[in-house]
């Protein structure tokens, strides 16, 4: 058996010994506090940080926001579903969130002693509840990796299930499950209700039997599966994600009254406007510019953005405020809104309507005509909107074809507002934020609810406009509270990570493009590639690799800036009546610049730390769930499309198939590897590519191919396809050994029938 090495207080210790803290300390494991563990001072931190950025490079650790952990080990406070027991009765629950690309999440024994349950200590979960836990590395080598201690139980659980009726011969029907590890159960006649035959229902588990499938009974008739309706709630039940408004919360939003003008300058004679989506029922912000007219900032502009005063109506542990941290923030479907504020305050007493008193957060900042931030004040103001214009009506209106409303309004606020976008503009460009093209698509749906296209936006100088002014009015904020010491939570994206750096410096190689190496990476040495791509026929590949390189952007108290903007210090400010976090800006303003009620406690100060974490989660939930509706919403359109023929794009390449991207469809789908030919394919990774170990014929990331749509599972949201196209020939490297000397994964597959064409 070896030595153990020696450790001596003082010095730095060996790579294992470092390793081993880490894993045994995960809420220690930032440098300063492995320098404290360690007895590390002077020259010894820096050889520290060496030590570690040597370990980070060998890719044994990664960095999340301040601390270190190993790759795919849990963060230190983690949202847990609770989804089971252990042979011993233990709870175990799993992250509510976790990246496919690491396989099964983990298992967690959640730790509920019974001195503290009787003491009231620690919240008691329960099968089915969603919670915050504090992580540790599990001390039992036999059982899972981790365990935990709930913080906050977040959602309970509910009773009721979600499936799709199928109706029997003999009038009962059968429950069909939208998950895939769901149970069949069985639905007597006198328990369906009204449900008919592929209704989405939700039922109440009555009875289970010895013999046969556990009986339920239906509650509630959600709809037919075919219309959105039905679609976006499965996504809603499948994430848990609140949506009914308990009667408390509705009663203490419809007793609110209007605000008044206590601790209030009144801005009401300021033009201040809002551009929105057509159809935006909330209206959260309002811009207005004009001309510096100070001798001392020649060519200057003042741009003030104002902001609904949430933080006016939604006070700390008020029922409003507990149900808008449950929720996080509003959820998006194509034709539903899950809202994080109940109407009577989103689309109403916080809503900027035009002509209507409305109080506001509003900041008004001054920039020199290179486009450099000269200073900026926060005011609490009431204001009175002078217009509400859709993007579309700004953009014709300053493109020479304004109409009845838009027209009068041309000189004296959308120009001055157009020319001081052109002022940020410079800013921006000089400060090279990430420039990715990735359109985004929108579904447009008939009015039973059934997709009827699919459409890509024009992106309009409209929408880049107040886009720019919002992230600066979101780092004046953050600016403002830095100065007054006063703690926030940050929006930040940490750089990519030196994995995939690297994953992407193999990729680009093979196109003969670089990218640099070491730690001076900014976001402008991705424009850089970007740019270099542009009307080539790797455009599309790069833009979305360059994508896959990038970190997450999370909520959280510690600053490490904002990689993807650029930017030192950035916090989320302009959207309060749709996201937690800025609210809990909004409250940190109001607080320290001493701005009257509303401002925020010392117990959320205290909190910090957990609220991002709870935050990023929901904010995380929220896209999967309106991913995985579009996903389902597109199935349906499809499913009665087998056997036809598309034309579709390489969007993802994995040792099991290739993912399908049909982009007028905006649907993925895969085709398995297993149905490619009669070869053995070898998965590529740095060429992002299949490719045929005797052929050399194969498809990579980007390649356009003819697919045939062999299966559609609408529910599951899924589409299998089968490869048409015949493969390329790829570049002899593609079939090379990696440097670590590992090949590509070998898989057979074998050819569907192609028809001559």
């Amino acid at each position: 058996m070896p030595d153990k090495p020696v450790i001596i207080h003082g010095e730095v210790p060996p790579r294992d010994v470092l390793m081993q803290f880490i894993t045994d300390n995960p809420d220690r494991a930032s440098k300063r506090e492995i320098a404290k563990a360690f007895g590390l001072k002077g020259e010894q931190r820096v050889e520290l940080k060496q030590a570690l950025k040597d370990l980070e490079n060998d890719g044994m650790l990664t960095k999340n926001r301040k601390t270190l952990a190993r790759p795919g080990a849990l963060p230190p406070v983690t949202v847990l579903d609770i989804t089971t027991r252990d042979k011993d009765g233990d709870l175990i629950g799993r992250p509510a969130e976790w990246p496919e690309e690491l396989g099964a999440a983990p298992a967690v024994s959640i730790r509920q002693s019974s001195s503290d349950r009787s003491k009231g200590k620690t919240p008691v979960g329960g099968l089915g509840d969603r919670v915050l836990a504090k992580i540790f590395p599990s001390k039992d080598r036999a059982g899972p990796a981790y365990t935990a201690r709930v913080i906050k139980i977040l959602d309970k659980q509910r009773g009721a299930v979600l499936g799709v009726v199928r109706a029997m011969a003999d009038g009962s029907a059968r429950l069909m499950p939208i998950e895939r590890r769901g149970e069949e159960l069985q639905i007597d006649a006198t328990d369906l209700g009204e449900a008919k035959d592929g209704d989405l229902v939700e039922v109440e588990v009555a009875r289970s039997s010895r013999f046969g499938l556990t009986r339920a009974r239906v509650l509630n008739v959600v709809g037919s599966v075919a219309t959105e309706k039905a679609i976006s709630m499965i996504a809603i039940h499948a994430h848990g994600i609140p949506y009914i408004f308990p009667q408390s919360v509705i009663a203490e939003a419809e007793e609110a009254k209007p605000a008044s003008m206590s601790h209030r300058e009144d801005w009401r004679d300021v033009p201040l406007i809002t551009i929105d989506p057509a159809d935006a029922k909330d209206h959260d912000d309002a811009v207005y510019a004009e001309p510096d007219p100070s001798p001392d900032n020649p060519g200057g502009v003042i741009v003030t953005v104002a902001i609904a005063d949430v933080s006016y109506y939604v006070r700390p542990k008020s029922a409003l405020d507990r149900e808008a941290l449950k929720r996080g923030n509003s959820v998006y479907f194509p034709d539903r809104v899950v809202p994080m504020l109940p109407e009577r305050i989103s689309n109403d007493l916080c809503s900027l309507r035009e002509g209507v008193d409305r109080p506001a957060l509003a900041v008004r900042m001054v920039f020199s005509h290179e486009g450099r931030k000269a200073g900026h004040t926060f005011h609490r103001i009431m204001m009175k909107s002078a217009a509400k214009l859709s993007y579309q009506q700004a953009q014709a209106a300053i493109d020479g074809k304004p109409d009845d409303k838009s027209g009068p309004l041309l000189e004296p606020i959308l120009k001055p507002l157009w020319a001081a976008y052109a002022t940020l503009k410079r800013g921006r460009e000089r400060r090279q934020p990430l420039e990715l093209d990735m359109p985004e698509r929108k579904i447009i749906l008939k009015e039973d609810g059934t997709v009827d296209r699919v459409h890509v936006p024009e992106r309009l100088d409209a929408h880049k406009l107040i886009e720019e002014m919002m992230i600066q009015a979101n780092v004046a904020a953050a600016e403002t509270l830095e100065t007054k010491r006063q703690p926030l939570v940050y929006r930040i994206h940490d750089a990519p990570t030196l994995s995939k750096q690297e994953v992407l410096r193999e990729f680009l190689a093979t196109i003969g493009f670089s990218l640099v190496k070491g730690g001076n990476l900014r976001s402008n040495s991705f424009n850089g590639i970007l740019a270099k791509a542009v009307d080539t026929p790797h455009q599309i590949m790069v833009n979305e690799m360059v994508l896959r390189s990038q970190s997450q952007a999370i909520y959280s108290p510690e600053n490490i800036g904002h990689f993807g903007l650029n930017l030192l210090k950035y916090a989320h400010f302009t959207s309060p009546i749709r996201r937690y976090a800025d609210l809990i800006v909004h409250r940190a303003l109001v607080g320290s610049l001493g701005l009257g009620e509303g401002g925020i406690t010392p117990e959320e100060e205290a909190s910090l730390d957990d609220i991002a974490a709870e935050i990023s989660t929901f904010e995380r939930r929220a896209m999967a769930a309106e991913r995985d509706t579009i996903n389902r919403l597109i199935a349906h359109h499809l499913a009665g499309r087998i056997g036809e023929e598309f034309d579709g794009r390489v969007s993802g390449v994995t040792k099991a198939g290739l993912f399908i991207s049909l982009p007028q469809f905006g649907a993925d789908g895969f085709v398995p590897v297993s149905t490619l030919g009669r070869d053995y394919y070898i998965y590529d990774e740095a060429h992002q590519a299949l490719v045929g170990e005797r052929s050399s014929l194969g498809y990579q990331l980007g390649d356009s191919v003819e697919v045939r749509l062999a299966e559609a599972a609408p529910l599951a949201g899924a589409l299998r396809f089968e490869m048409l196209s015949e493969g390329r020939k790829l570049p002899v490297g593609t079939r090379s050994f990696h440097k670590s000397g590992r090949r590509g994964a070998k898989t057979p597959g074998t050819r569907p029938n192609r028809p001559r064409r």
